[in-house]
């Protein structure tokens, strides 16, 4: 099976306000000895690996990586390879901000080995992008784009929909500017409220409104409309690219294959010491380190999966991309298959469909996927 690196940056110029990734604004960052903490910690990973498998994708997220340097990221990049046997194409991917994007940076990267860029746009306009944080306008965001085009040969467009106050026909306008810069893939989010952040105390003031269920469900619609006739298509329920340019690293997740996860926050899935193993590196920059230095990795858990729990985990993940899953393989992996009574009261419904032991779910059940699951597994 394909394996995958990520590495978590996590510090931001600013926080957005619907943001929860474990992203932080510190004034003063010791690059060097950040990179440090991930080199350590991805040693001690590889050394505690059951056998070295070969690396065929990496992934630079956060935070926002586009404000490392090109250096750091060729230390990076350069002690996986010593450190594992690398694919002769790897995927190597970097988040960018408009707000951080500049020619010389960029160029940096392309010579450390980046091949891939995924640019975090999120909005076309810029009462949105005010209103979602953003430090960059509409023309930083396609001035950025147009430079990453011209550097990358691969490059991925963000964007955020059911947006305070957004239409239909605004969506609508905007999604086919997106498509018409003419990039290989996107990466078009529904927004969500989440816990714990200052747009979650908005919505709960009433001072944020934002699309109900049928718009929002609508927006979907029009979303998957506009990309299939682009030849964009949905491989996943919120990723559409051009036929053979889907994310080789997020098709490790959803496949559910092994990946190292090295920083702050980051989570992976190892076979450790001969184990099935889920880690969770410590979320606060600060302690993470500390507890690098100490122990030569900074994973506050670090917990046996049973196969039970990774027969479903496979289930969730494989039945959010279109291609579906192969029940055959599933079975032959995990020792057991979905009952076939539920699959058949599911497609009834109008949520799954089996077809020669491929099971995919349908755009309503993909909608609906996390009550799929639970119907389909208890």
């Amino acid at each position: 099976m394909s394996f995958g690196v990520y590495v978590h940056w996590p510090f931001c110029a600013a926080k957005c306000p619907y943001c929860d990734f474990n992203s932080h604004v510190r004034t003063a960052i010791d690059e060097d000895g950040w990179v440090d903490g991930i080199i350590r910690e991805l040693e001690w990973t590889a050394a505690h690996q059951a056998g070295r498998p070969v690396v065929e994708t990496i992934f630079f997220g956060g935070g926002t990586p586009s404000l490392m340097s090109g250096t750091s990221v060729g230390r990076i990049l350069n002690r996986i390879a010593a450190l594992s046997p690398m694919a002769n194409d790897p995927e190597i991917t970097l988040e960018a901000n408009p707000a951080s994007a500049d020619a010389a940076r960029f160029a940096d990267y392309r010579a450390a080995g980046v091949n891939r860029v995924s640019l975090g746009v999120q909005a076309l306009n810029d009462s949105d992008l005010k209103k979602l944080g953003r430090l960059h306008d509409t023309a930083e965001a396609k001035a950025a784009l147009a430079m990453a085009m011209n550097t990358f040969e691969r490059v991925s467009l963000d964007l955020i929909y059911a947006r305070p106050d957004q239409t239909d026909a605004m969506w609508r306008t905007e999604l086919k500017e997106a498509l018409a810069f003419g990039t290989e893939h996107l990466s078009l989010y529904q927004l969500t409220i989440e816990p714990e952040t200052p747009y979650a105390l908005l919505h709960r003031n009433g001072s944020l409104k934002i699309p109900d269920e049928d718009l929002a469900a609508g927006l979907y619609e029009t979303t998957q409309e506009l990309t299939e006739a682009a030849g964009r298509p949905a491989y996943e329920i919120s990723n559409h690219a051009r036929p053979g340019a889907e994310s080789r690293h997020n098709l490790i997740y959803w496949r559910y294959g092994d990946y190292a996860g090295v920083g702050p926050g980051a989570h992976g899935r190892l076979d450790l010491n001969g184990a099935r193993t889920a880690t969770a590196a410590i979320k606060l920059p600060e302690r993470w380190h500390d507890t690098v230095t100490k122990n030569a990795h900074g994973f506050g858990e670090m917990t046996p999966v049973s196969n039970d729990e990774a027969a479903r985990e496979h289930l969730l993940m494989n039945l959010r991309l279109a291609e579906g899953i192969d029940l055959v393989a599933y079975q032959r992996r995990w020792g057991i298959r979905p009952d076939a009574a539920k699959i058949a009261a599911l497609s009834a419904q109008g949520f799954l469909i089996l077809n020669n032991d491929t099971l995919t779910a349908t755009p309503n059940g993909r909608l609906l996927l996390n009550r799929v699951i639970e119907e389909l597994l208890n």
